[in-house]
């Protein structure tokens, strides 16, 4: 496979974007070699600037539920175009997918539109803070909530230690008011509930894990949570920035029965677009300005082309709920497709899967937290992606990263994958 131009581009990309990338995991640092640089797409398939085709399993890292370049999308786009850009000023199309996540998300009362993931849920924790009146928050090894500095945090080595900072730039003193627990933890999360009596503001995490691989709540993790949050008056945030309208309407906190406090959405909300929200309660999102006290603002926070993109895909999800029952039809013949791979080459790798979304870890353990996830094979992993992208199967370049399935994908696909899976276990193992 020719990839000689993405090549040339990765090597001038350096000499001016730090590592010659946007954002990190796109440099394929974790599997090694230069990354592909994409042309275009369309349904379920994405186009390199060598005009190599794959068959593509990241679909923007969840967005894009319905493929590619999907005609409704791409109309509702080209039509808000035409009646310009941006205007920092309110908007039609704001109230009507306000109004939209309200309906869909019944722990939603109240929304606020923002420009990304990370500033979900650097908002969602400001106005908890507000809400509550104290400082610290309590996330999970693993769990990714964008690169605010309160979520930049590694564990301490005992229940009820301070974190410390996990990225240089985030100070000491933000690291003192974030505690992390280990995911499907309650006990360790009731540990450093008691060390922290009534200073603890909020619990976030995402309900089903993307960010350190696909990682599922145990049975009562997540009703554990909700208990422990109400019983010491601490803020739950559900960060469904990739489960939102993807594991089902109400996301993962409909298909599990969760009502949380707070909500922090992204990724589908905007069809494609940058875009994030945060909403829960009114009681506690009254507290956002110029309502109360809590201050956030963005110029570009329900930019009108965004919202024209996001009302577009939350409308037609709304109104087509057999795109659920497709997805889950398509998980579930890719995985027992992997599965019945793995069993005839005596392989006992292991999978973990919910509706769209997947990952194959490279370990025999069963991955129920970060701890198994990184006793994952990181090389033997780097050396399948490559299998497979030379197969024509575009995954996200990290063990640590969840796959994500679109209605764009045909049974026939379907099993174009399965069999390249085979055939780059089989290429790697030497079987």
């Amino acid at each position: 496979m020719n990839i000689s131009t993405s090549q040339s581009l990765f090597e001038k990309a350096q000499q001016y974007i730090p590592g010659g990338v946007n954002s990190p995991v796109r440099a394929f640092r974790a599997v090694g070699g230069s990354p592909i640089f994409i042309k275009s797409a369309k349904g379920p398939y994405v186009y390199d600037e060598d005009g190599n085709e794959y068959i593509e399993l990241i679909n923007s890292w969840g967005p894009m539920i319905l493929g590619h370049a999907n005609d409704l999308i791409q109309k509702a786009v080209s039509d808000a175009i035409q009646h310009s850009f941006s205007f920092g000023a309110p908007t039609r199309r704001e109230v009507e997918i306000a109004e939209l996540i309200v309906s869909m998300v019944p722990s939603i009362e109240k929304v606020r539109m923002v420009n990304s993931g990370t500033e979900a849920t650097m908002s969602a924790i400001r106005v908890a803070r507000g809400f509550t009146g104290r400082d610290k928050i309590i996330k999970f090894e693993g769990c990714y909530h964008g690169h605010g500095d309160s979520f930049l945090i590694a564990a301490g080595s005992g229940a009820a230690t301070f974190g410390t900072p996990d990225s240089p730039g985030v100070t000491r003193g933000v690291a003192n008011d974030t505690l992390t627990a280990p995911f499907n933890d309650l006990s360790a999360v009731q540990g450093l509930v008691d060390a922290n009596k009534n200073q603890i503001a909020a619990l976030i995490l995402e309900p089903v894990v993307g960010n350190m691989g696909c990682v599922l709540p145990a049975e009562g993790f997540l009703e554990g949570l909700r208990r422990i949050c109400d019983e010491e008056g601490i803020v739950l945030i559900l960060d469904e920035v990739m489960t939102g309208f993807r594991l089902s309407k109400g996301g993962a906190q409909e298909r599990f029965g969760i009502t949380p406090d707070l909500t922090t959405l992204g990724k589908i909300i905007g069809g494609g677009m940058p875009v994030g929200a945060y909403g829960g309660k009114a009681e506690i999102m009254n507290w956002v300005s110029p309502a109360g006290p809590v201050y956030q603002a963005g110029t570009l926070s329900g930019n009108p082309i965004a919202m024209a993109a996001g009302l577009t895909m939350l409308n037609y999800l709304n109104e087509h709920p057999e795109v659920y029952s497709q997805l889950e039809v398509s998980g579930n013949r890719l995985v027992n497709g992997f599965k019945n791979s793995q069993q005839k080459l005596g392989l006992d790798y292991t999978l973990n899967h919910i509706g769209s979304m997947y990952t194959l870890f490279f370990t025999s353990q069963p991955v129920t937290d970060f701890s198994t996830a990184k006793s994952s094979d990181l090389v033997l992993f780097g050396k399948y992606f490559h299998a497979m992208l030379n197969r024509g199967i575009y995954m996200g370049p990290s063990q640590f990263e969840s796959m994500f399935l679109s209605t764009a994908l045909t049974d026939s696909h379907i099993d174009t994958i399965i069999a390249a899976n085979q055939e780059s276990l089989k290429e790697i193992l030497s079987i």
